[in-house]
């Protein structure tokens, strides 16, 4: 793919669409908030039903917020673009003088733009330089994590982000690999990686380097501190009935979702010994998913790669 790529190639499927805009329940007049704008899919349902309400659009890409405008044009006069991460969205309201929210909706995922332009280096399948950057304008990349970390670091990230069996392995063999020269593409880092795996573990089921590019990559972005510390950001500033849905991708994400739900949901830690609440805590949400919501056998025939996708919805008490 050239490497000119423009907005208007970006392109996103919008996982378990109709099951997230239901649970929002989109008030014409609300303030919502995409805290994971990629293609516009959600926004642009969102949009539709404001009429005097405001959707404010988040993300770290701009190729993502200039390929949205596009698309959200005759939604312009409602919606506010913002170029940050959606841990900073204390800082994103503030200045738009936004107090509290009636919705958000986080996509985690990363978007198909993102996976299948090779210049952006998230794909194990396309050659392409070590990036992996969700916001280009940041300094780490995933050539400085593959050839500047430590082989403990390499393996503590192949064994926390990517759940890599066969992580001392694969750090091993980078290692090797960087001390005769630099690791340079992607394509090469996927050779290194299957080298260093045994052959029952490349048979069937997901591609061999799958869990090791999800790692460096979640290692690049910061993504599983920065989504713990917007969930908590963003209930916190839910209206009451205000309404939190979350889609995640790996089991990882899912379960910092699940904790941050249950543990907004909790109320009183108190023993239940103790005769009066003494650590004062509330409920904050209520979860109106008990287990999460997957993809339809449509939406998986259409767009297999939502079948590991899963939707958590809690609503501010």
């Amino acid at each position: 793919m050239s490497t000119n790529t423009s907005a208007q190639d970006f392109s996103h499927y919008s996982v378990l669409l109709n099951e997230t805009i239901s649970a929002l329940d989109v008030k014409p007049d609300g303030i919502y908030v995409d805290l994971t704008l990629g293609g516009g899919g959600h926004s642009e349902k969102i949009a539709e039903k404001l009429i005097t309400g405001r959707l404010v659009c988040v993300d770290a890409d701009t190729t993502a917020i200039e390929a949205s405008k596009i698309r959200l044009l005759p939604y312009q006069d409602k919606i506010t673009f913002v170029h940050s991460f959606n841990n900073e969205i204390d800082d994103v309201l503030d200045s738009l003088g936004i107090g509290l929210v009636d919705g958000a909706v986080a996509d985690l995922g990363v978007s198909s733009y993102q996976l299948d332009n090779a210049e952006r280096g998230f794909s194990y399948m396309h050659d392409a330089p070590l990036d992996m950057r969700m916001d280009s304008e940041s300094a780490l990349t995933a050539y400085d994590v593959v050839n500047g970390y430590k082989e403990e670091e390499l393996k503590n990230i192949l064994y926390k982000y990517g759940e890599e069996n066969f992580a001392p392995k694969i750090a091993a063999a980078i290692c090797k690999k960087r001390a005769e020269a630099p690791i340079k593409t992607t394509l090469e880092l996927s050779d290194i990686i299957k080298s260093a795996m045994p052959e029952k573990a490349k048979t069937g089921g997901h591609h061999p380097a799958k869990r090791s590019f999800q790692a460096i990559r979640i290692a690049v972005n910061g993504e599983l501190d920065r989504l713990s510390v917007m969930l908590n950001k963003v209930i916190d500033r839910l209206k009451p009935d205000g309404v939190f849905a979350v889609i995640s991708f790996h089991s990882l994400e899912d379960r910092i979702v699940k904790t941050a739900f249950a543990d907004a949901a909790r109320g009183c830690t108190c023993p239940p010994s103790f005769p009066v609440c003494v650590c004062g805590n509330k409920e904050k949400v209520k979860i109106l998913t008990k287990k999460p919501v997957l993809p339809t056998e449509k939406e998986l025939y259409e767009n297999p790669r939502s079948r590991s996708a899963k939707l958590r919805v809690c609503k501010k008490i």
